[in-house]
């Protein structure tokens, strides 16, 4: 785990791609994309069908891990708003005993604009908590201090004549994007137009090892 400040508020960066908030005893993860492959399947192109199992069983481990009480999902929870109604029966078991023992908060994204709650939880299309707005898409217009997720920042970089990816956040003093936490997920480079374009000059990709917090600048 690797603690870091953000608008004045303590928050500890997970290297699976979570936020994890100490003084709420929060776990926010953003994009889940839950059933993306049975979605995919029904355009008739099969992918392995375990990628909800997969990104709710780490979930499960995380919240086990940090003693979760909350957990706030920043929006594309789902690949589409029926993806709930599509959960396998392991997929569900897993989901449901998550929203049964935490506090849990979806935040309604551009894939999933019209979820309905019967996976368990709460549905909002944002939330302003303890100083700090969560939404799915950072709005470069808002001053207010921001968390978000959308664009699922990847840091791409050649080191040593390898070229590495690792998904990362995206921060300034102002805003932070998550990275996609779902196993199905691609992602956008860091330094992509849309991404400077969202958060504003000063940015930097967040990668979290070990016990640092790796900071790469990114060109505005």
């Amino acid at each position: 785990m690797v603690p870091f400040s953000f608008a004045g508020t303590e928050l500890i960066a997970l290297p699976q791609g979570a936020l994890f908030w100490p003084a709420r005893k929060a776990l926010l993860v953003a994009d889940l994309h839950l059933e993306k492959a049975s979605w995919f399947a029904r355009l008739g192109q099969m992918l392995p069908p375990y990628d909800s199992i997969a990104t709710l069983t780490d979930l499960t481990g995380l919240a086990d891990q940090t003693g979760a009480e909350e957990i706030w999902c920043l929006g594309d929870s789902f690949h589409d708003r029926h993806g709930c109604d599509r959960l396998p029966t392991q997929a569900r078991l897993l989901l449901t005993a998550l929203t049964a023992r935490v506090r849990w908060t979806w935040i309604t994204g551009n894939h999933d604009p019209g979820i309905a709650d019967h996976c368990g939880g709460a549905v909002v299309e944002e939330a302003l908590v303890d100083g700090l707005l969560l939404r799915h898409e950072a709005d470069p217009e808002e001053p207010r201090p921001e968390l978000s997720g959308h664009f699922h920042p990847k840091l791409r970089i050649t080191l040593r004549g390898r070229n590495v990816s690792r998904r990362c956040f995206i921060g300034t003093t102002r805003k932070l994007i998550l990275p996609a936490f779902g196993a199905l997920t691609g992602g956008l480079d860091a330094a992509h137009p849309e991404i400077v374009r969202a958060v504003g000059a000063g940015a930097e990709a967040l990668v979290p090892v070990a016990d640092r917090l790796l900071r790469f600048p990114l060109a505005a």
